[in-house]
């Protein structure tokens, strides 16, 4: 079995083209792609060859993390999975090429336990599953942040999600005009127009490796810097002021599959809303030309690229 699928060759450098599939095994699901997501943290890193080496990293490999499709075909263990609408964070079933992440090809062959049941009407908006749960994943474990740095797809999500847990609205900033609309319920204001000096829990979500002197400046004492952006570049502070502040400075790791569910749960209870941060839909055949629009178009908040007429 093949399948059309993007390939990263080296740095900057993208394929659309078939790639073998291991066959399914007894648990295994088969699953068609209609839309898969182009990651600005994650995948822009493998784009521009900046991604720190760790195991399983190399090139050629097929990225994405964040698919969504319908289940056409199963193992005997899973029969009943056919026809489920489903969400699929990456696979690795490809014989000439990483599964790094593995998500972005027209077809995918991976266990039915990866493949989470969503509601078909979200369309190309459960793409965001992935990004949802990181933001729900980088909450938990500290006090929820009435500051959010960063008003991207991941600070949107973790400024919803903090209200959809039950804390007040919180703010959030932003360096970019471009940037400040879209807020739902809270606050978006440029960094030099807030005089507060008192945050409890500020959640980082800039990626920005020099943020962190202004960010504990504006702590307040025995406040957490919660690091929910992915870093490339080391992190450094002035010790003397986390010293006066006695700062907590915390690092989110990716989702689990728990948090998945939890967050398929928030929005199926009507908390939490995944509209109006898909920005741009393209065909993957342009998938070329998504991927640079994807990190430098300063009004693409989210890219998301439509298998439907790929073979």
């Amino acid at each position: 079995m093949e399948a059309l699928a993007l390939i990263m060759e080296a740095p900057e450098q993208l394929a659309l083209r078939p790639l073998a599939l291991d066959a399914p095994t007894g648990s295994d699901v088969v699953v068609e792609v209609r839309w898969s997501g182009i990651s600005t943290g994650t995948e822009k890193l493998l784009w521009t060859g900046k991604m720190p080496m760790f195991p399983g990293m190399g090139y050629p490999l097929v990225p994405g993390y964040e698919s969504v499709g319908r289940v056409i075909d199963a193992g005997r263990d899973a029969w009943a999975r056919i026809g489920d609408w489903v969400f699929v964070p990456g696979a690795s079933c490809f014989r000439d090429a990483r599964g790094l992440f593995g998500g972005s090809a027209r077809r995918l062959v991976l266990p039915s336990t990866r493949a989470l049941t969503i509601d078909e009407s979200l369309q190309a908006d459960g793409v965001l599953f992935a990004l949802a749960a990181t933001a729900l994943h980088a909450l938990d474990g500290g006090t929820l942040p009435d500051l959010i740095v960063g008003h991207g797809v991941l600070g949107r999500l973790l400024a919803r999600i903090t209200m959809a847990l039950g804390a007040p609205a919180p703010t959030v900033w932003e360096t970019d005009p471009l940037r400040t609309a879209g807020a739902i319920g809270y606050t978006v204001v440029a960094p030099d127009a807030d005089p507060r000096r008192d945050y409890r829990s500020i959640c980082d979500a800039s990626g920005d490796s020099n943020i962190l002197d202004t960010l504990l400046s504006r702590l307040a004492r025995g406040g957490e810097i919660n690091l929910a952006g992915f870093y490339s570049d080391r992190l450094n502070f002035a010790f003397p002021v986390a010293f006066r502040a006695e700062a907590r400075i915390r690092v989110a790791a990716e989702w689990s599959p728990g948090d998945l569910d939890r967050t398929r749960d928030l929005i199926r209870d009507g908390r939490l809303d995944l509209s109006g941060l898909v920005t741009d839909v393209r065909p993957a055949s342009e998938a070329a030309e998504a991927y640079p629009a994807a990190f430098t178009d300063r009004n693409c908040l989210k890219m998301v690229l439509d298998w439907s007429n790929c073979a």
